[in-house]
């Protein structure tokens, strides 16, 4: 059976390919080949601008250019050569070699000096820079793109609906007004946060060889500042250098990445439960696709699938995410290969991520409000200016203003009428009691409309 999006085992590639294609070339088996061939090519490079070893000298323009090549123009063909090789050694990092090696014999200059490719490597030491770049380049040329989209949606609708009032509900009960952007304002600075932390992370690295101690490298070369040099080219790569490993970089800046990553994803999960309640409610209604069926036998439906969807993936990532954070790390002395298989995953999260927040895009870009729907609540809830009473009634000096008005509303539903009789008989002052009577529910809102404009403006 050939493979296709049909007949893909993982919805990632199958029924979600379309979705998930801009990480294919990341984080599939091709990404990490690529990943790896750039890894060595720079620590080849970096090799031969050492003057500590003049057996291997500095290159020429035409040598670097044939370097950057190999890398720029690493394709399919180029994978499976290594593929090929891998056949053969059975095993990646190994193949890499043999490529690169096959690859530099085109070059007059360059094929005498092939025996310094992967020169006092480990391949944890490839690995690992191989892995960082892939998430590296995951999240900046695509989640946090996808992320950035779902917040300005958001950030954009708490605009439009800053002054839009609603009843807000703690505990699933009636409780004091708000409006509908200042609760998607909420959101949308919470996600900010989360999406920050998750860019600031810093992805570690090393190159220092098959435990950690530059053994080979200093046997080879005693007099060359292996560090710097190792240093110097992962942070040119954009990563973080790591001065204490073992055979493996620990993961530890995984394990953050990941974290971060499932702390914004439950603020987004959190966004989805309360957009789902707020379309239950009829706060909210769905714009209907015409060609769309959203039930098979009740005709009337448009069910909040989208939302639905979000929160079925990002639990899928976080599970995924979670198992990465807590499995990684930790490693049986120098080295155990347990993290291997584990580190071909790194794309599974991901993955689910970026369903989870094109489905909630796409969620976001159906909404409408309703504000007849949000207006009769709010006139059937009077009781929800007890709060501003008792409070004017605390600075006035009246004696037990909560349990006053506990006695007079717990538990009961207020109208305009009943509320200017509660305020008739309490001990206000005429301004105090001129002021609460001009009070209604959808203008009692505090901040809520100022607070939702303001949201996101300074990013």
């Amino acid at each position: 059976m050939d493979l296709s999006t049909l007949t893909a085992i993982s919805p990632i590639d199958g029924r979600y390919g379309s979705k998930t294609a801009t990480l294919r070339p990341i984080f599939s088996e091709l990404g990490l080949l690529r990943f790896r061939v750039l890894a060595e090519v720079r620590w080849f490079q970096a090799l031969t601008r050492a003057r500590e070893m003049p057996e291997l000298p500095e290159l020429d323009g035409t040598a670097n250019a044939h370097l950057e090549s190999i890398v720029d123009e690493f394709d399919e063909t180029a994978a499976l050569r290594i593929k090929a090789f891998e056949h053969i050694t059975n095993h990646d990092v190994k193949a890499v070699e043999y490529y690169l090696k096959e690859r530099l014999a085109e070059h007059p200059l360059l094929r005498e000096h092939v025996e310094f490719v992967h020169f006092a490597c480990t391949s944890e030491d490839i690995n690992n820079l191989a892995h960082a770049l892939m998430l590296k380049a995951g999240r900046e040329q695509v989640l946090l793109p996808a992320m950035d989209r779902v917040i300005a949606a958001l950030t954009g609708l708490a605009h439009e609906l800053a002054d839009a009032p609603m009843l807000s509900r703690t505990h699933g009960q009636v409780a004091s007004p708000t409006t509908m952007g200042k609760e998607l304002a909420n959101f949308v600075h919470r996600l900010c946060g989360r999406r920050d932390a998750f860019a600031a992370v810093n992805l570690p690295a090393k190159l220092n060889g098959a435990v950690g101690n530059y053994n080979a490298h200093l046997a080879a070369c005693p007099e060359l500042d292996w560090p710097n040099l190792s240093r110097g080219v992962i942070e040119g790569l954009g990563l973080q250098f790591n001065p204490y490993t073992t055979q493996i970089e620990p993961h530890d800046g995984i394990a953050e990445y990941c974290h971060a990553l499932m702390r914004f994803n439950q603020v987004l999960l959190d966004f989805n439960r309360d957009a789902w309640g707020y379309i239950s409610l009829g706060y909210f209604r769905q714009r209907a696709v015409a060609t769309e069926t959203g039930s098979s036998v009740m005709p009337h439906k448009v069910n909040p699938i989208d939302f639905e969807n979000s929160e079925g993936n990002l639990g899928i990532a976080n599970a995924v995410l979670a198992h990465l954070a807590d499995k990684l790390p930790v490693s049986r002395w120098q080295r155990d290969l347990s993290d291997s298989t584990v580190l071909r995953n790194l794309g599974v999260g991901a993955a689910h991520v970026l369903i989870a927040l094109e489905a909630t895009l796409k969620g976001i870009g159906k909404l409408d409000l309703e504000p007849a729907r949000l207006a009769a609540d709010l006139t059937e809830s009077w009781e929800v200016l007890a709060e501003a009473i008792q409070t004017v009634m605390r600075r006035e000096g009246v004696a037990e203003p909560y349990e006053k008005l506990k006695e007079l509303t717990r538990g009961r539903r207020m109208d305009a009428a009943s509320m200017q009789g509660i305020l008739e008989q309490l001990p206000l002052s005429e301004a105090a009691r001129t002021r609460l009577a001009a009070m209604t529910p959808d203008s009692y809102l505090g901040l809520a409309v100022e607070l939702a404009r303001a949201v996101n403006r300074s990013r």
